[in-house]
């Protein structure tokens, strides 16, 4: 199947084109779809990963039913044949990427779940002793397994960074919801990695966003996967260093060992460097699920 870098469905409204996903407007839904896109160092490559997205889409759907007895979500179907009618003529473009969900409310903050220090987790603690102000114990190494998983929120800046705040302010964000996503991000990051630990992988931490549907908190969007979590090999994990990873941490050793400056436009990737994380993504999904694509 051919790469998709972004969609072209003439005469349907599209309501945002982000990172990775493409979003139409379905009059009482939306239909998400997901692109073969990436982005390294907020930047969007010009050069698409094959099959990226329908990881990305059939992963999340794998997790939403795995989950669904835990928290409701915004999935209505990912079958093209029960989209609204104009959606149907793009078929080649929507099959296995997309889905059709409900219109959430949805609210203004990341909910990351960290189980282990690393990435800005740990080069916050390196500086303050402490992960997004939770204060830690002296000692810790890149890596290592946290006493007890954490929410640390994020809040979406106006550049588009995720920005870790406190869980106070995220209270002053999104008011008593903040309790609610913050017990419901635990719980779906415990079930999520003692699932994924019996399937030989450790999820280092994840993210989610939350919406309201008919009053209802609900999940929505993504859901782990290697674009949203950091999913390691556990056969070789070892603390105290980074680690090998299911997701485009490869992309992004490529481009540091360039000395990309980091600013648009973006450097053309290798076909070989597309392909290997193409591969990476796969092999994430096939450990899994059990299924391939």
């Amino acid at each position: 199947m051919a790469a998709l870098f972004e969609t072209n469905l003439p005469g349907l409204p599209l309501q945002a084109r982000g990172k990775v996903r493409d979003i139409y407007d379905a009059g009482e839904f939306l239909v998400i779809v997901a692109t073969d896109r990436l982005s390294a160092f907020d930047c969007i490559l010009p050069t698409p990963i094959p099959g990226k997205g329908r990881v990305l889409t059939q992963m999340t759907l794998f997790w939403l039913e795995l989950l669904r007895d835990l928290v409701p979500n915004h999935f209505v179907t990912s079958d093209v044949s029960g989209y609204p009618a104009p959606f149907r003529p793009f078929r080649d473009q929507l099959e296995e990427r997309s889905m059709l969900v409900r219109r959430a409310k949805m609210l203004p903050v990341e909910c990351v779940a960290r189980g282990y220090l690393s990435g800005s987790g740990w080069k916050d603690y390196q500086r303050t002793g402490a992960l997004c102000g939770i204060p830690l114990p002296a000692g810790l190494v890149e890596s290592g397994r946290l006493p007890e998983p954490l929410f640390t929120p994020a809040s979406k800046a106006q550049s588009g960074h995720d920005e870790n705040i406190s869980f106070e302010q995220a209270e002053k964000l999104i008011g008593a919801s903040a309790g609610a996503v913050r017990e419901l991000t635990l719980q779906i990051y415990r079930r999520a990695s003692e699932y994924a630990a019996s399937k030989g992988i450790v999820i280092a931490d994840t993210k989610f966003e939350f919406g309201y549907w008919n009053g209802q908190l609900i999940l929505a969007d993504e859901v782990l996967t290697p674009d949203s979590s950091r999913f390691w090999p556990q056969s070789s994990y070892q603390p105290g260093g980074p680690q090998p990873s299911y997701d485009k941490q490869y992309v992004r050793d490529y481009l540091e060992s360039i000395q990309w400056n980091k600013q648009p436009p973006a450097p053309v990737l290798p076909v070989e460097v597309a392909a290997k994380t193409a591969e990476k993504y796969r092999e994430a999904y096939h450990l899994l699920t059990g299924r391939t694509l």
